[in-house]
């Protein structure tokens, strides 16, 4: 399969064969996948994340199951977002952190937090086995866009806090994506995927970048329903990025 991008240059596209969906355990996915030889890849990503793909790795990817299109691309324009009461009060409970953001580069602490993370999340699924090579292999890639937002804890006496989270973040001209975040299972009470969202939501913001884009948003599935908190939110039908429902409606579109 191929399509055209800027210039009218030619790209090839792959499906992949049916395997498990990674949301539904009842269900078969299939995914199109941007050629991973073409050696303009990183160089077309930011505009393959304008067209509903995401990034795994070295893979740029977008669900084309036969017979389910539950997983919608969704994406907040950060210049109109304004944080609700619940974020509002994730932010004061988290006021006593720190965020630095570093090249992606694996560390020995990152990684450790890392595995207790999926450890505690993902036990039996698959991940919780993840090595360095893994972790490379699936959070940076060889080409990538990201940086690794560190967010850490108060640092008393210490050079510097304990590391309680770490959100993977692409940078590209059109915005940031949230790749992935991983963080302290010890500290649920912090709220610290959310505040993850909101310091990348800051972070474009201070750079006047456009969107930060969430992923996938699927309805009915209990994991992905948080996305529908940040609001304004865009998502896209296949050909452009429409308004989405408010967050109390049933259906995001």
């Amino acid at each position: 399969m191929a399509a055209h991008g800027e210039n009218n240059e030619e790209l090839r596209l792959f499906q992949t064969g049916e395997h498990p969906c990674g949301y539904w355990p009842d269900r078969q996915a299939r995914d199109l996948v941007l050629d991973p030889q073409d050696e303009r890849l990183g160089t077309l990503y930011p505009m393959a994340l304008s067209w509903g793909f995401r990034r795994s790795g070295d893979l740029v990817y977008r669900p084309h199951c036969q017979n389910c299109r539950a997983c919608v691309p969704v994406r907040i324009p950060v210049a109109r977002f304004r944080p609700d009461r619940s974020q509002r009060r994730c932010l004061a409970r988290n006021a006593d952190l720190q965020c630095r953001v570093l090249p992606a580069e694996r560390t020995d602490e990152q990684f450790a937090l890392y595995q207790r993370y999926l450890q505690h999340r993902h036990a039996n699924g698959g991940m919780d086995d993840h090595g360095p090579h893994e972790f490379d292999q699936f959070l940076v890639g060889s080409w990538s866009h990201g940086r690794f937002m560190e967010i850490r804890g108060p640092r008393g006496d210490a050079p510097q806090g304990p590391l309680l989270a770490v959100a993977v973040t692409d940078v590209t001209p059109l915005g940031l994506s949230a790749v992935y975040t991983f963080f302290d299972p010890d500290e649920d009470k912090r709220g610290l995927g959310t505040f993850g969202i909101l310091q990348q939501i800051a972070w474009a913001q201070r750079n006047q970048l456009p969107h930060l884009y969430l992923g996938y948003w699927i309805h009915g599935h209990r994991k992905m329903e948080y996305k529908r908190r940040y609001q304004p939110l865009e998502y896209f039908d296949g050909k452009r990025w429409l308004p989405a429902g408010m967050a109390d409606d049933p259906q995001l579109p």
